[in-house]
This record gives C-alpha cells, sequence and structure tokens, in this order.
C-alpha cells in the first residue's frame, strides 16, 4: 500500500484521467473519465451485492421534490442554508434533494403495512445536491453533486439495536474488503446553540440505542457534541487523507423524528396501528469521498476488482500480435478488462514501466506464442513461472472475483 502523504487524489486523478472539473459545467461539479467510471461502477455493484445479499430492496427516486416534502421532513427549517434555491414549476416549488431519506419515508406509506413486513430495509444509490460554499471545495471529497449510498430501515422499536448493529457490521466488512483503516468512532450528539428537532425524550433514547450499539461493538469510540444530524445522533466512521485531515465517511444514525412527521405506521401484532423508527445507515457514504479516499489510499495501484486495466498484454514483436488480440478477446469472455502496448509504443522496458499500477502484466514472446504459455510479471516486480493461458486466465478471474487485496497466482 502506498504513502497517503504523497498521494493526493486531486493530482493523482488527473495524472491518471479519473476525472477532471471545468468551468464550463462549475466548480465543485467533477465529471467522470472512463478509467474513473470504472472505479466507480466496481464500488457501486460491490456495495450493491453486499446490500442484497444483507436482505436489502433497492430503489430509485427522483432527485427533486416539491419544497412541502423538506418542510415536512424538517430539512428546509433545519438545514436550509445547506440546499439549493427552489425552482419554481408553475404554481408550485421544487428543490434538488439534500437527502434521500424523504423520498424513502414517502415510499414506506405508499400502502398499509403490517409488522410481518419489519424490518424494511431500502437502499437506493442516488444523486442528491449541497450548496457547498466555493472556498471549501476540493476534488472529490467536497462537491456539489453527490452519488449517496443510502440506506433505511424502517423496523420496530424492538428491532433498533439488532439493525444499528447489523449496519456496522456491513460498515466494517465493506472497510475490509476495501482496505480502509478508519481513524476513530464518534458518537455525535447535539450541540448548545445547533438546530436540533426539540425532542429531548427522543434524543435521550436515540443516544442510549446508538450507545449500546457501539459498547456491543467492542470498538472504541468518542462521543463529540455538536455533531448530530439536526433529526437525531448518529454514529460517524471517520476516515483521514494524508494531511491528517479527517472526514466523515459512514454513518448510522437512529431517527424517531421523521416517521413522526410522515406519520409512518405498522399494523402491530396486537392490531393497532403502531409508529416505526427509522435507521439511516450509509456503508460508504459519498461514493466521490470513497473513490477520493481509495486514490490516496493506494496511490493508483488498486485491488485488481477495482483497477481500470488489470491485466496488461505485453507482445515482444509484430510476430505476436495474433497471439494477443487471441488472449485479448478471451479476457473480454471472461469479463477482465484488458489492454494491449504493443511494440510501437516504446521499447519492453517502457513498456512494462507504463504499466506498473497494472496488477497483471503478460509478456509474450514467439515460444510463449507458439506454446500457448503467458509469461506473468506482477505489479510487485516479481515473475512467476510461465503459466498455460487457461491457468492464467482463471487464476486471476478467481482473484477478482474474490476481490482480492493484491494480486496474486499461486493456487
Amino acid at each position: 500500500m502506498n504513502d497517503q502523504r504523497s498521494n493526493d487524489h486531486r493530482k493523482l486523478g488527473r495524472e491518471l484521467g479519473l476525472f477532471d472539473t471545468d468551468p464550463l459545467i462549475g466548480a465543485g461539479l467533477p465529471y467522470w473519465l472512463p478509467d474513473g467510471a470504472v472505479i466507480r461502477h466496481e464500488l457501486e455493484e460491490y456495495v450493491r451485492d453486499l446490500e442484497r445479499r444483507s436482505g436489502y430492496r433497492h430503489v430509485y427516486s427522483p432527485v427533486l421534490g416539491k419544497r412541502e416534502l423538506y418542510e415536512r421532513s424538517g430539512h428546509w427549517a433545519h438545514y436550509r442554508e445547506d440546499m439549493f434555491p427552489p425552482m419554481r414549476l408553475g404554481a408550485e416549488e421544487v428543490v434538488l434533494r439534500p437527502s434521500l431519506c424523504p423520498h424513502h419515508a414517502v415510499m414506506y406509506r405508499s400502502r398499509a403495512r403490517s409488522y410481518r413486513e419489519l424490518p424494511l430495509r431500502l437502499a437506493e444509490l442516488g444523486g442528491m445536491y449541497r450548496s457547498e460554499l466555493s472556498g471549501v471545495l476540493g476534488g472529490l471529497t467536497r462537491v456539489r453533486a453527490i452519488q449517496l449510498n443510502d440506506g433505511h430501515v424502517f423496523c420496530t422499536l424492538d428491532q433498533v439495536a439488532e439493525e444499528a448493529a447489523r449496519a456496522l457490521a456491513l460498515i466494517r466488512e465493506a472497510h475490509r474488503v476495501l482496505g480502509i483503516e478508519p481513524v476513530r468512532y464518534r458518537l455525535s450528539l447535539p450541540g448548545a446553540g445547533g438546530k436540533y428537532v426539540a425532542a429531548p425524550e427522543l434524543w435521550e433514547r436515540s443516544a442510549k440505542l446508538l450507545t449500546e450499539v457501539l459498547d456491543g461493538s467492542g470498538l472504541p469510540y468518542e462521543a463529540q457534541e455538536g455533531e448530530a444530524a439536526f433529526y437525531g445522533p448518529k454514529i460517524d466512521v471517520q476516515i483521514a487523507d494524508g494531511a491528517g485531515r479527517e472526514a466523515t465517511l459512514s454513518t448510522v444514525q437512529v431517527d424517531f423524528h421523521q416517521p413522526e412527521q410522515f406519520e409512518l405506521e405498522y399494523i402491530g401484532a396486537d392490531g393497532a396501528r403502531h409508529r416505526p423508527v427509522m435507521v439511516h445507515r450509509a456503508i460508504i457514504g459519498s461514493v466521490e469521498r470513497a473513490v477520493a479516499h481509495l486514490i490516496e489510499l493506494y496511490g493508483g495501484a488498486f485491488p485488481a476488482w477495482l483497477a481500470p486495466v488489470q491485466v496488461a498484454l505485453l507482445p515482444l514483436s509484430a510476430g505476436e500480435d495474433a497471439a494477443v488480440a487471441e488472449l485479448a478477446d478471451r479476457c473480454l469472455e471472461l469479463g477482465l478488462r484488458a489492454q494491449v502496448l504493443g511494440p510501437e509504443q516504446g521499447t519492453l522496458g517502457a513498456r512494462v514501466r507504463a504499466a506498473r499500477l497494472v496488477p497483471y502484466q503478460v509478456v509474450v514472446g514467439a515460444r510463449e506464442a507458439a506454446q500457448g504459455l503467458v509469461a506473468p510479471r506482477l505489479r510487485d516486480g516479481s515473475r512467476p513461472a510461465p503459466l498455460p493461458v487457461a491457468d492464467f486466465l482463471a487464476r486471476v478471474a478467481a482473484g477478482v472475483a474474490a476481490r482480492e487485496r493484491e494480486p496474486r497466482l499461486d493456487g
């Protein structure tokens, strides 16, 4: 793994052709180039798969909502300065959403619910917008258009602690796979002078539940006032960049407020109407911030499953073109991302250096082409013994499927 201190994601992201910005599009509105889009896509698919296997159902919701929606949720009263101004459409005012939770609350109440359906776990990778000041914008870490890995669990009061603990476990699993090491866990509580929903008994109950979850996890954590969401306390998982600047990546929150505001209900086993609780959770939070952290963490030398190019094919001469073209086709059939770097692009040494960030490099000479072999090189400079093409591809595909952190060819 690389030294994060020298890996500013803004510089690396542009050098590696991952993302960029343009004044014509606007500040805080980065666009993703093909190699960056690969990383983003793989990360999003990993999270979706993790959520599916954890009982979440995925939804889509619009990035616009009527002002009335956010008045009801409390965002308009407590979060307005971070929202873009309303746009008038005839007699209505619509707003670019600053959060996905009001939309999911409306989805929940789209029909009657029974206790037998709970916990109901909804997840979405959706866009939201924050009216950030120009002075705080930077690369992918602070942007105005955010793709959020969001999710909401609607559950009974008795299920809250377990669902919050499950969400925290999912966060820890994703961080393990991605190689992310949080610098601390924080119990974020309200502070003096902040704009919070006035319901002291609900705040106390929420904080108690999250404290129980953190204590049960065995993780060290710090309680910090003034960092809560306006509607409730939360667990914040903090990361740091190479300069030591902290940011929140993942969160777990308990919310009694929005179910009340949206009059959410379920029919209990007793036949009576009850109010569910919302557990908000973001496994990797903002996709932009997560990718920024991964760029700095790996210095561009991403794990094979995330790498824009997974296999670099290096023919020694034009005589191997046919064999390399066939190998590239076989990579494509297996879903592997391969790139051919032919002799017209320089000496073998120059091409090896150009592909230094690619997890697997394959040198194909006349002997290898004739015998159906490849001479692999790994990113760390090691050179395993030549392998039959089928064995090499099977091992690479298995490592990618297992989302291994480091490229290897043993077994």
